[in-house]
């Protein structure tokens, strides 16, 4: 056991002479640099991993967010009073990832989500369209200039009530007034009217402004071609409207400013008790002096 404990310290020394030895007789710089530059590279590839991944949420949140601001601003726009109006809209944002030649594009978005057929579409521009089909992941939409679309309108201005058509190969859309002798002229921008239960178009969303009257003494209705504010050759980010808040929201807001006005107007009422004690007792004390004036 001695003999072990003495070799003990000897052996460490003659290994720490052999790494010495090693350190200066063998150059070891490269094999450094190659460690260096193996793990270094690792380490910039998980770094630059993670920092993509936080770009890919940010960017995410921002489109959402975006996507929510343009829901909100189309819920002001509206001319009617509603409880979208108030509340504004559901929305889920999507890109698009295709386009077809029959007047649709594919968006990334589907029924995962919540977006289902008959459905409003919009940009930053103005309308893009209506949902046609809608998978787990992905949605098809029919843009408002292709052939089969039907969009009921109206002139933002005056408020005649129209149907717009689209003209796919100009790439416009046709206005059809109701009324023939309706006044309409190019500038006048063209709204969507609003569907029942707000499917397929929500009311008031921007649709595209007249550029020209189209002559036609002999018809019934009065024609003019509308350009369209969305660019459809380069729609990218789009929102997908998905109906109203939910009613329950609207009925606690209500319920919340009910509670408010009742606690106002009993407030009222014993501000109005409290103001009245006063008086009376002012009148019973003079009643009772006048009566002691007597006496005396």
């Amino acid at each position: 056991m001695r003999a072990t404990g003495r070799r003990a310290p000897a052996l460490l020394a003659l290994v720490s002479a052999a790494l010495i030895a090693a350190d200066t007789l063998t150059p070891l710089e490269p094999l450094r640099a190659f460690g260096s530059a193996v793990y270094g590279g690792l380490e910039d590839a998980a770094s630059a991993g993670v920092r993509w991944a936080s770009g890919e949420r940010r960017l995410e949140e921002l489109e959402r967010e975006n996507a929510r601001l343009r829901a909100d601003l189309l819920a002001a726009r509206r001319t009617v009073p509603s409880p979208a109006q108030a509340d504004g809209y559901r929305i889920a944002p999507a890109h698009v990832i295709g386009f077809g030649r029959d007047g649709t594009i594919t968006v990334d978005t589907g029924s995962d989500s919540g977006v289902d057929r008959d459905m409003t579409v919009f940009d930053g521009d103005g309308l893009v369209g209506r949902i046609l089909r809608s998978g787990p992941g992905t949605a098809t939409v029919q843009l408002a200039t292709a052939s089969g679309a039907s969009i009921g309108a109206r002139l933002e201005g005056s408020r005649e009530v129209g149907l717009v058509t689209g003209v796919p190969e100009r790439g416009l859309l046709r206005l059809s007034l109701l009324n023939p002798s309706a006044e309409v002229k190019p500038g006048d921008r063209v709204l969507t009217l609003g569907s029942r239960d707000m499917r397929p178009y929500v009311p008031d969303v921007p649709i595209g402004t007249v550029t020209m009257v189209e002559p036609a003494p002999d018809a019934l209705t009065r024609t003019a071609l509308v350009r369209p504010f969305a660019r459809f050759t380069a729609l990218d980010l789009v929102t997908v409207v998905l109906g109203p808040q939910a009613e329950e929201a609207a009925v606690d807001a209500s319920a919340g400013r009910g509670a408010t006005t009742a606690r106002t107007a009993d407030g009222d009422e014993d501000t109005a008790g409290d103001a009245d004690a006063p008086k009376s007792g002012s009148k019973s004390g003079s009643k009772s002096g006048s009566k002691k004036a007597k006496a005396a």
